[in-house]
């Protein structure tokens, strides 16, 4: 940018000088005295009315007796003034009268034109040339345009690896066998097998794609081309087939190596899907990519990673064996996954001896890597604003209350009345996910507004899980429940504090009847098909398959499942009313109230089970039948053994 701005403060620096001679070359041109020829001169020194004549060479300046007029003339070289004059018939007498003066044999003045015109000359035509070459290079500049843009790194000083990769195990194991094939290909090659021409990272954003690519080209030790599928897409049409054509070039010059190509949904959605039609620019460049991965060339050891979050969208053709032989799910974390990424991001981080990286996974369930790299950097920034040399649990516990709430909002005027209807309504939650075994533990319960929340309750599962059961969903529909059942109780009266909880309860109810199968009167079954538009990635409606009458008993089954978790959550709060009362009044007291302040609560109340890991459900067995013989066979019938499902 800075040699941009000194060439085009160059090209206007010669302008100025050029019209600033050009100016100079006019103003002189215009002082310049009239000009006579020399008999005229002869006649004015005969008559008396010359004063002075300079002679420079062959020019006269004629000056008058007056002062007034001064004119110019030419005498013949190498011929004296007297002898010119006197040849034009002027007395000596006349001509002693004159003074003559000798000077210079060029006028200066003379000069200076001349030399104001060649140095115009020469800016213009500088000045020109300047501009030529900005107009070839412009030119170059459009010829470069189907050029490809992707950022070389070479693999000598690999800044990323698999060490730098964690809680993906899995997914690692998976492509270690794609640097085995770049760098011993001929172990490989012996067997008879083949390199693989592409490997589709799938997974949710922020899990790790592009910095586990990153990482193939680290541990391979190879050139590694990174591009965005936007990339390769501009107005001009053939822009991105040419684009790729120039990548895939570049790379087989430098093979071994990888191309990685970011949210390739970008250019890999389905063909016909487009707004552009079937020859939308976006096609073809899918085309391109599509015979570059399986052209005649199969001698190359080019492998392309891609990442997508989409790959429902994606062409057919790009996933057929062949193109993209492995799709690698990099999946969201476990717990000894969540704590492996925390250690990855606290290396090097001074932390204090109470810090509990176990316990700071245990409490992000969900999390992808992206959200643990910000947990921990929110963490460092809390320190460092309480100038603090090490980070503490506090600050982890508070990072990541941050991460999911919002940051506290202190300044949020609440009255004593709002304050304690927020108290009631979290101690309700807090109750009720105490008492309801099936619910996660209790971490924390506050009333501080943080984010767009006015209060929380914050639940820690025990242990990851994939499968819930019906009876976990209708106590977790009954823990939402309770805080619009405590102010019923408290008050007499609801508000909109729950809006967010009753949004949860509508929706968990209605996928347990129409996706879950978790109705006895609907039965096992799935009602509705959502449809979408691959273009715009997203779902735009449902179409419904089913009849009024079965969307009519739907309806009246979600409204049975709502009720009946709503009851169930009002006879717990009834039955420890006193419980409830005083959990609230704490809570208005100090606030805040951790899992140990929580616990202490239920220390001696009879009727309160102890808090214990839900052990999983032993089989059920399966009912005996009678042993009976088919027609077709001579054995006794077998019962069939049910194997266990885990919870």
């Amino acid at each position: 940018m800075n040699s941009a701005l000194r060439r085009n403060g160059l090209v206007w620096l010669l302008i100025l000088v050029a019209v600033g001679a050009l100016f100079y070359s006019a103003a002189q041109s215009k002082e310049q005295p009239p000009e006579k020829e020399l008999t005229e001169v002869a006649s004015l020194i005969e008559s008396g009315r010359v004063s002075k004549i300079t002679v420079a060479g062959n020019q006269l300046q004629v000056q008058l007796v007056n002062d007034m007029l001064i004119y110019v003339s030419q005498k013949e070289p190498e011929v004296s003034l007297t002898s010119a004059l006197a040849k034009l018939g002027v007395s000596p007498e006349a001509v002693g009268k004159v003074e003559l003066h000798i000077a210079a044999p060029a006028d200066m003045a003379n000069w200076a034109t001349m030399l104001g015109t060649l140095v115009s000359v020469l800016l213009v035509g500088g000045l020109f040339v300047i501009i030529l070459r900005q107009a070839q290079g412009a030119n170059n500049q459009a010829m470069m345009f189907g050029k490809s843009k992707a950022r070389v790194f070479t693999g000598d000083k690999p800044t990323v690896t698999f060490q730098d990769v964690a809680g993906a195990e899995e997914s690692k194991q998976e492509l270690q066998e794609v640097v085995e094939f770049l760098k011993e290909p001929q172990k490989f090659a012996s067997l008879g097998a083949r390199i693989p021409k592409g490997v589709l990272l799938v997974g949710s954003p922020g899990t790790g794609k592009t910095l586990m690519a990153k990482a193939i080209s680290g541990e391979a030790g190879v050139p590694f081309f990174s591009i965005s599928g936007s990339e390769f897409v501009e107005m001009f049409v053939g822009v991105g087939a040419s684009r790729v054509r120039d990548l895939f070039e570049q790379a087989k010059r430098n093979s071994p190596c990888i191309i990685f190509i970011d949210e390739i949904d970008a250019v890999g959605r389905q063909r016909g899907a487009g707004l552009g039609g079937n020859h939308d620019e976006r096609e073809q460049t899918l085309n391109q990519i599509l015979v570059e991965m399986d052209g005649f060339d199969t001698d190359t050891n080019v492998i392309l990673i891609a990442a997508t979050n989409r790959p429902d969208i994606l062409d057919p053709a790009l996933l057929r064996p062949g193109r993209f032989d492995r799709q690698v799910v990099m999946d969201r974390p476990d717990m000894k996954g969540r704590e492996a990424i925390l250690k990855v991001h606290t290396r090097g981080k001074p932390l204090e001896p109470n810090v509990n990286l176990e316990t700071v996974a245990k409490g992000t369930p969900g999390f992808v890597g992206a959200d643990i790299e910000n947990l921990v950097n929110e963490a460092a920034i809390l320190a460092a604003r309480r100038n603090k040399k090490s980070i503490g649990m506090l600050e982890f516990e508070e990072a990541v209350e941050r991460v999911i709430a919002g940051p506290e909002r202190r300044s949020r005027i609440i009255s004593d009345k709002e304050k304690e209807i927020i108290a009631f309504h979290e101690a309700g939650h807090a109750l009720a996910r105490r008492l309801l075994p099936k619910c996660d533990p209790v971490h924390k319960i506050s009333i501080i507004s943080r984010g767009m929340a006015l209060g929380y309750t914050r639940a820690l599962p025990e242990n990851d899980r994939v499968l819930v059961a019906k009876t976990k969903f209708e106590q977790d529909l009954s823990a939402a429940l309770a805080g619009r059942v405590a102010e019923q109780m408290i008050f007499g009266d609801v508000t909109n504090n729950a809006v967010d909880d009753l949004d949860k309860v509508t929706k968990l109810a209605r996928a347990m009847v129409t996706q879950y199968g978790m109705s006895r009167k609907m039965g096992p079954m799935v009602f509705g098909q959502r449809h979408e538009l691959i273009f715009l990635g997203r779902e735009i409606g449902e179409q419904r398959n089913y009849s009024e009458q079965v969307a009519r008993e739907i309806d009246q089954e979600v409204n049975r499942i709502v009720t009946e978790a709503y009851d169930r959550a009002k006879e717990l709060l009834t039955r420890f009313s006193d419980l409830h009362r005083a959990i609230a009044r704490k809570l208005i007291q100090a606030e805040t109230l951790d899992a140990e302040e929580f616990e202490a609560f239920f220390v001696g109340v009879p009727g309160v089970p102890s808090r214990h890991v839900e052990p999983i459900p032993a089989p059920i067995p399966a009912p005996a039948r009678p042993s009976a013989t088919p027609a077709f066979s001579d054995r006794p019938a077998q019962t069939p053994t049910l194997r266990p499902t885990p919870a």
